[in-house]
């Protein structure tokens, strides 16, 4: 009979607390002293949500009530928080779900079965390496991507910009002009060649583009092994967790997710003058033209006209530059004139100050025949010019303006469409985040997207702390005389710091591949930033020279880990190489001293 009785008083314990659920929307079962029941207690409290609390160490059979918790719950440890009858977890689930917005879909009594967990619109590097990612740790998952054409009616797979009209094809035509210049320093390395040499436009944008056609297909590969579903289609909300895709032929579905990640970037700005969707490209369309561009005029003065400018003139292009302003707003300006000079040394021509006007068609072709009119930005003088093509890259839009972003409630600053985020990368919709080059005041960066992909899924469903770091960000412009950067301009830690607590360390420097072809004397150039105030720690890293990516990838690594200017001292450099100069910077900019390098 005892058993009997027992087994009676479990049962009788466990109908009351089964009712106390039942009956109250949120029950927190709490010990008093426990500062993680306190910290649930607390947040409800900021909410102004009302709530049941069972304080287990204040009652008598608080310890029977604990055991039965665990048999019903399969959770020991307290808090146990209950909402609408759901077991959310204890204090990090709870905070989490506050996180993700899914402590207030259980408060509003939404228990919705979505399609999906995930759905990432926008299948770029930070979509794709978020889906994954996810998809690996057990949740299902859907991405959308879809190519809007260019006016001229370039498209383009899966992959996004960084793949198919970015850093890939960007980098495989940067080093076919660097194949160019290798060509002319081998004869003075002894290889002689009589034949004339010539690049064929056709047979390099055929090899980029089939190099390119086989990642697409390796990202629609690793897609389906890891259990993601993708769909080529135009994702739009039509409500908070509901969007509607549709298709190139207009087909439309429409899928539900717990949560969403916006990753859909950027795409090309136009001038908004006469001519320019009409009769320009940009760089959308420049890695796949079907024919040489011939003599090209690049508008604009980003990373993307340097680059595109520098390698079409590589190439034996008559390539001009248009500048309204200053060359690579945003980068340390020493390191951007010092590059914009280098390319002005070489071939390229710069107009500056100027903004054109209007762009007309004088014939058709491939290329045609292009007028360009420009006006001064200082006078009311007005220039003309023609051009067999013209290339637009004075900025890039962010994709969210056509996405339903109202219907969702997603706060887009107005005036760039970029999505203003927490250091979560958490919009303002608890259950829509995002990444990648449609944030706001954040790096338009590739890998920085992959990170940040990566470390939010891992916390929304991996239980990881981790956070992108924003800060830390090594990256490479590829002009002829490549640029490598890490941390701040000069201009940014003086205005942080003040002049008088930094100290800065540079260098001129002469390749040892360039002294046989004797080109490019002290060209390169070399300076770090260091801050006075804490331990002479470098804060700016700034490198011109060749393989500036290699170079500055490893130094990056070091500032991670707050290298001083005493840790650069003491290593010992790898010698002949560019990067040694790092190792013996002695001149500081505040000594005016002598910089420029004379020998091994």
């Amino acid at each position: 009979m005892p058993p009997i009785e027992k087994d009676t008083g479990k049962n009788e314990l466990k109908t009351k607390i089964q009712k106390l659920i039942d009956s109250n929307q949120v029950v927190v079962f709490s010990k008093s002293y426990c500062p993680y029941c306190i910290q649930v207690k607390d947040l409800f409290k900021e909410l102004k949500i009302e709530f049941n609390v069972m304080e287990l160490d204040l009652m008598e059979n608080g310890s029977n009530y604990q055991e039965m918790l665990l048999e019903m719950t399969g959770q020991r440890t307290v808090p146990q928080v209950f909402i609408n009858k759901t077991h959310v977890g204890g204090c990090d689930k709870t905070m989490q779900a506050h996180k993700d917005g899914s402590l207030q879909q259980l408060l509003s009594g939404e228990k919705e079965a979505y399609d999906y967990d995930l759905i990432v619109i926008g299948g770029g590097s930070g979509g794709l390496a978020c889906s994954k990612e996810a998809a690996m740790l057990g949740k299902k998952v859907m991405v959308l991507d879809y190519v809007v054409p260019t006016p001229t009616g370039t498209t383009w797979g899966l992959g996004g910009t960084c793949v198919n009209v970015g850093c890939i094809p960007k980098k495989l035509m940067h080093q076919t002009a660097l194949l160019a210049t290798a060509i002319q320093d081998a004869r003075k390395f002894g290889w002689e060649f009589d034949e004339s040499v010539k690049h064929n436009w056709d047979t390099m944008k055929t090899a980029v583009n089939s190099y390119i056609g086989s990642l697409n297909w390796g990202y629609r590969v690793a897609l389906r092994d890891k259990n993601v579903d993708y769909v080529n289609a135009y994702a739009e909300f039509i409500e908070p967790h509901k969007i509607k895709a549709t298709n190139k032929r207009g087909k439309e579905t429409f899928h539900t997710a717990a949560r969403f990640v916006l990753a859909t970037g950027e795409r090309p700005r136009y001038l908004g003058v006469p001519g320019d969707k009409e009769y320009c490209i940009t760089s959308d369309d420049l890695f796949s033209l079907s024919y040489c561009p011939g003599k090209t005029l690049v508008i604009g003065a980003s990373y993307v006209a340097l680059e595109c400018g520098g390698f079409l003139a590589g190439l034996g292009l008559d390539v001009t530059v248009m500048v309204r302003s200053i060359l690579l707003r945003g980068f340390d300006q020493e390191m951007a004139n010092r590059a914009g000079a280098h390319m002005e040394t070489h071939g390229v021509k710069f107009i500056r100050k100027f903004v054109p006007t209007k762009i007309e068609q004088l014939e058709e072709g491939s290329p045609g025949r292009l007028k360009v009119t420009a006006k001064s930005t200082e006078t009311d003088e007005t220039i003309e010019d023609e051009y067999n093509t013209v290339l637009i890259a004075v900025g890039r839009n962010a994709c969210t303006d056509k996405i339903g972003l109202d219907k969702a409630g997603v706060k887009v600053n107005p005036k760039n469409g970029k999505i203003p985020v927490n250091d979560e990368e958490q919009t303002n919709v608890p259950h829509i985040h995002a990444i990648g080059d449609i944030l706001e005041e954040k790096w338009e960066l590739t890998p920085v997207a992959i990170q940040a992909g990566k470390l939010l899924a891992r916390r929304l469903y991996g239980g990881s702390t981790v956070k992108c770091d924003y800060i830390h960000v090594p990256t490479t412009v590829f002009t002829p005389l490549e640029y490598g950067a890490c941390g701040l301009s000069e201009e940014r830690a003086t205005e942080l710091y003040g002049p008088d607590n930094i100290e800065v360390y540079h260098s001129l420097f002469w390749p040892l591949e360039f002294t046989v072809p004797s080109r490019d004397n002290n060209q390169c150039y070399a300076k770090i930033i260091c801050n006075k105030l804490d331990s002479d720690r470098v804060v700016g890293f700034h490198y011109l020279g060749p393989n500036a990516g290699e170079v500055t990838q490893g130094f990056g690594a070091a500032m991670k880990c707050g290298a001083t200017k005493e840790h650069f001292d003491a290593t010992i450099g790898i010698h002949p190489t560019c990067a040694e100069v790092f190792t013996t910077l002695e001149v500081s900019k505040r000594s005016g001293g002598d910089i420029t390098q004379s020998g091994c």
